[in-house]
């Protein structure tokens, strides 16, 4: 006798609470880009007609799917209790894919609507990457040091999002002052607000308050903001296909910045798979590192240009006892806000002093976790992975306009900044495998990085044979230097491998509270 099939819900009332927590935490990340982009110079035409309703899709088609397998799994296990997954945009790694892919690109070419197709590219690109991950496994991530990976990213977040942001937050001192006092009461002082309204909420709505009452905005930005009230369709746009052939022309370098991050997206989906496993829910997590890519590519195909991966959030929506309505709900209420101009309005509105403090902070969150993700004893290659984006940030931000000054500093700048990523993990894997005494490691990467240089995936501007012969002899000439101490080293000398004491699922890893992920 088989037992009385119980009803999954579509709606209760504990998807409302879940839910306004998941839309708080897309909506801030919606308004960050509109904001940062409009700061940057992006046309209002580009960031609300395409960014924003292409982002919306991939969190439309997210949202949806994960309801779906919300759905599937409660019929599977009889039960009425399985909540669906948070799905959003990657917070982490929307910061990397602005400041990291799309500043470069417009700093490069001068133009915004070349720099936005070129992004797009590489979101398309990366979603793939995470589609394939998924069926192939992970072994990038198991023979590639964490503190190498995690040091390059960490030189993005400290130069082109804490760096590039506090500067905006002084631009309006009395509010980007008090934004930052905030950030830093509300999240490292965990200092609960009134109303226990989320830190970032609270930030933005008495920030924004602050900036109109004491005149660093006028009023008539209201006026602009509502003006951008319409209709903006969802549709697809062929400029992903037009910005591959300069992803894979000009752009190469970019690559070394998508390989990195789309590694550290996987992994984050499968930790927080994995999390929610912990708690009675079991997803296979090769379909959810799957749906991440396809929602990924499909935004990239609407002019959306960030990656999307499910969120740590998803635990707190299970201690709400949530199920798949907040999930459904989440994906009508993005579409209607987006095909509307209401985040279009919000942009326009909210000054971008008040957006910049939530930057730095999450710039030097992610400083911070890279050193607290590893051993101490591998801080110097952390350290070392995160300079040659200091140098990439002194050639984009001013060898186009004063490519003198930049060179009266140090001829060595442009050449160390031309593929930074690349740099940053090789110089960075290299002194993890000195540390553990793995010579013949650090000489076969050193041999890479040789390899990269001839060719100019680094160290130069573009792709040719030949393209940075100095840094190639040099490279091979230290990989020679390895060899030899790996020839000569004692046989009794231990030999450690850079991850042995660490777990496979916690690579790699920003660690993120619920708080966090609200960025």
């Amino acid at each position: 006798m088989t037992g009385k099939a119980n009803v999954y819900p579509w709606f209760k009332k504990e998807d409302t609470d879940a839910f306004f927590a998941l839309f708080q935490n897309n909506l801030a990340n919606f308004v960050i880009i509109a904001v940062t982009m409009l700061g940057l110079g992006f046309p209002t035409s580009l960031v609300f007609g395409q960014v924003i309703p292409g982002a919306a899709v991939a969190v439309i088609f997210g949202n949806l799917y994960y309801a779906y397998m919300a759905n599937r799994l409660a019929k599977k296990e009889n039960r009425t209790d399985v909540t669906a997954m948070s799905y959003g945009i990657s917070t982490p790694v929307m910061f990397v894919f602005l400041f990291g892919v799309l500043v470069p690109a417009h700093s490069l070419t001068g133009d915004p609507v070349l720099a936005w197709q070129i992004a797009l590219a590489a979101a398309f690109l990366s979603g793939l990457i995470e589609l394939l991950a998924s069926l192939s496994g992970n072994w990038i991530q198991r023979n590639l040091p964490r503190a190498a990976m995690l040091g390059a990213l960490a030189g993005v977040a400290l130069t082109f999002i804490a760096g590039e942001m506090i500067f905006h937050t002084f631009e309006m001192p009395i509010v980007g002052l008090f934004v930052l006092a905030v950030i830093l009461v509300g999240i490292v002082g965990k200092i609960t607000l009134p109303f226990r309204i989320p830190t970032s909420l609270f930030a933005i709505v008495i920030g924004t308050a602050l900036a109109f009452s004491i005149g660093y905005v006028e009023f008539g930005a209201i006026r602009e903001g509502l003006s951008h009230i319409g209709f903006y369709p969802l549709l697809p746009s062929f400029a992903v296909f037009e910005g591959l052939q300069y992803l894979f022309g000009g752009m190469i370098a970019l690559l070394a910045v998508i390989l990195p991050i789309t590694i550290y997206n996987a992994v984050e989906t499968m930790n927080n798979v994995e999390a929610m496993s912990a708690e009675g829910d079991n997803y296979d997590v090769r379909e959810c590192q799957a749906v991440d890519g396809v929602g990924t590519m499909l935004g990239a195909a609407f002019g959306g240009m960030f990656p999307t991966t499910i969120y740590l959030a998803s635990v707190g929506a299970k201690s709400m006892g949530a199920g798949r309505g907040y999930s459904l709900l989440n994906a009508g209420v993005f579409a209607f806000a987006a095909m509307t101009g209401v985040i279009a309005a919000l942009s326009e509105m909210i000054p971008i002093a008040v957006i910049a403090p939530i930057l730095v902070y999450v710039g030097v969150m992610m400083v911070s976790s890279a050193f607290d993700k590893n051993e101490k004893k591998y801080y110097p290659a952390v350290a070392l992975a995160m300079l040659p984006y200091f140098a990439n940030y002194l050639m984009t931000n001013f060898s186009n306009d004063a490519p003198q000054v930049v060179s009266d500093v140090s001829t060595g700048i442009v050449p160390l900044g031309e593929g930074a990523m690349f740099t940053a993990i090789l110089l960075g894997a290299i002194t993890v495998f000195i540390i553990d005494h793995a010579f013949h490691k650090a000489a076969i990467f050193s041999c890479i990085a040789a390899f990269l240089s001839y060719f100019g995936f680094m160290h130069a501007p573009e792709l040719a044979f030949g393209a940075a012969t100095e840094f190639a002899i040099g490279y091979v000439f230290i990989g020679f230097f390895f060899i030899a101490i790996h020839l000569k080293e004692p046989k009794h000398v231990t030999k450690q491998e850079p991850t042995a004491d660490i777990q496979p699922n916690d690579r790699f890893s920003f660690p993120h509270s619920n708080e966090e992920k609200a960025f």
